[in-house]
Order: C-alpha cells, then sequence, then structure tokens
C-alpha cells in the first residue's frame, strides 16, 4: 500500500510539474529578458489582443466540431464566478481598508488568458480548448461591461461590442451554427496566427512581473489568499445546482482559482483607481499562483 500510495504521489506530482513548468518557464523568461533589456511589450499586446487572440478564438469557435450548447452551463459557471467574488469580496473592503471600485475588480477578474487558457491546455489537453476560451470569453465580456461600471458608474455596451475578441468570438459562433465552411489554406492561417497568442501571454505576464511594487505588499498578500477563495466558493454552491460532468466542473475549478488578470492594473491607471493597490494584489496573485495552482490540480487530477 505504502509503495502503491508513492508511486501514486510521484505520479500527481510529475503530471502537476509538467504542467506548471511550461507555463514558469515562459513568464521566467520574460522576467529575465526584461530585467536585463527593459521591455515595453505595449505594442506587442495590442497586436496580440486585436489579431493574435481573435484568431485564436475565432479558430475554436468556428471549428466544425464546436457546439456552443454544450458550454452554456460553463459560461454561466464563469459568470457566477465572477459576480460570487464580488459578494464575498465586498465585506472584507472595510478590514482591508480599501475602496470596493479598488478591491472587487481584481477578485472579480482573473487571468484567464495569460495564465488560464495555457494552463487548461496544459492539464487537460487539446480538447479543454474550447472550455478555456468560453470562459475567457465571458471573463472579458463582464470586464468590459461590469468591470468599467464599477470604475466608472457607466458602462459603454457598444464599444464592448466592437472589441476584436468579442467580434471574433460572434463571427465564430455565428460560423459554426450555420456550419460554414472556411477553405482549409485560409483556416490553417488563422490557426497558426492563434498558437502565437499563449506563449506571447506569457511571455508578456513575465516582463509585467518586473514592475512588482512591495510597498503595498500586506494587500497584496490579502489578496493572493481572498482571489482563489472567493472564485471557489460560488463554484462549490454552483455545481450543487447545476451538477457538471466532471470535466467541466475541473475547468470551472481551474479557472476560478486563477490570479487577477493584469488587465485590472491597467484599468486601475486609466481610471486613477488605487493603481499602486491593484498592481500589488495583480503581481503578488500571480506569484502565489505557483503555489496555489498546484494545490488545486492535486485536488482535480
Amino acid at each position: 500500500m505504502d509503495i502503491l500510495f508513492n508511486e501514486t504521489s510521484v505520479q500527481l506530482f510529475q503530471r502537476i510539474f509538467s504542467v506548471v513548468f511550461p507555463l514558469a518557464a515562459i513568464a521566467a523568461l520574460g522576467f529575465l529578458y526584461a530585467r536585463k533589456r527593459p521591455t515595453d511589450m505595449a505594442v506587442a499586446n495590442r497586436i496580440n489582443i486585436d489579431v493574435f487572440i481573435p484568431a485564436l478564438i475565432f479558430s475554436v469557435m468556428a471549428s466544425s466540431d464546436f457546439r456552443l450548447l454544450d458550454y452554456l452551463p460553463l459560461a454561466l459557471g464563469a459568470v457566477v464566478v465572477a459576480l460570487g467574488s464580488a459578494l464575498i469580496a465586498w465585506p472584507f473592503c472595510r478590514w482591508l481598508g480599501v475602496v470596493p471600485r479598488t478591491l472587487l475588480p481584481p477578485m472579480m477578474f482573473n487571468n484567464s488568458g495569460n495564465l488560464g487558457i495555457p494552463l487548461l491546455v496544459l492539464a487537460f489537453g487539446e480538447a479543454a480548448l474550447p472550455a478555456a476560451i468560453v470562459m475567457f470569453v465571458v471573463s472579458n465580456l463582464l470586464h468590459f461591461t461590469v468591470g468599467i461600471y464599477i470604475l466608472e458608474g457607466h458602462s459603454r455596451p457598444l464599444q464592448t461590442l466592437r472589441m476584436p475578441i468579442i467580434l471574433a468570438s460572434i463571427i465564430g459562433v455565428i460560423f459554426s451554427i450555420w456550419n460554414v465552411t472556411i477553405p482549409e489554406p485560409l483556416f490553417i492561417a488563422i490557426e497558426m496566427l492563434g498558437q502565437v497568442s499563449i506563449p506571447l501571454m506569457l511571455f508578456a505576464l513575465g516582463v509585467r512581473m518586473t514592475d512588482v511594487d512591495l510597498g503595498q505588499w500586506k494587500l497584496g498578500l490579502w489578496g493572493t489568499i481572498l482571489s482563489p477563495l472567493s472564485g471557489l466558493i460560488p463554484v462549490l454552491f454552483f455545481q450543487l445546482v447545476f451538477r457538471l460532468d466532471a470535466d467541466q466542473f475541473a475547468y470551472l475549478l481551474v479557472f476560478a482559482a486563477l490570479p487577477p488578470a493584469v488587465l485590472n492594473y491597467m484599468l486601475a491607471e486609466k481610471y486613477n483607481q488605487d493603481p499602486d493597490k491593484v498592481a500589488a494584489m495583480v503581481l503578488m496573485g500571480n506569484i502565489g499562483s505557483l503555489a496555489i495552482i498546484p494545490v488545486v490540480l492535486a485536488f482535480i487530477l
């Protein structure tokens, strides 16, 4: 029994290491490169958001084997994670000495792009890519509607619908529903563009880590703990009601445990909403995820 347990433990460790190491290695490369040569990723990030990520989303959603109805419960679960995280995090605002507009967005909107997509693919294989894309799109749609409303007091739905990521999602779903056939050479070209997005997201995340400010380390530490907890609790209640299948429940658990999205810092800076505090939560949360994600994977795998 002890031998079997030890072999099982070693296999589990190897599986988790094989998932986490490639992500950490690419992000670390971005960090080390930016430390040696100060790097402005603004142009690369804009191209990724405008071209590569939309190409990835479209190639997945427009494929013949993508069935939107299969992922509606998962999309609803992603909504519950975001809104449920806000409800759980709200009472902590006064205790941590921050206003809701500062704390809630980083707790609600996680790193489902830079980290979530490659993590799910490495952990569960290419079959998890459509699920990762669906949750990423839902998170972004909520971020640019509900999230902007929290920061600014109103949102711009029409402006959100014009975003390349959202447009690619809508067009991809239409192509899938109507079974529109795309010429294979064109589809391959779109897929190749999409393949650029994942390693570029990880590399950009590493570059962003060079901006870590330890001045707000206490708030950053609490955010590192609160972010996954505020996401995982709603998932457990959601599962009691909707009974997702084992695979989708696992995907949603990983999604809920992800650290805050880097976009939270960018928007906090844009709207002058305590960007130093948000940066601490985002950056320390992503560093802390190196310890949190393996624990979640150990529970799932």
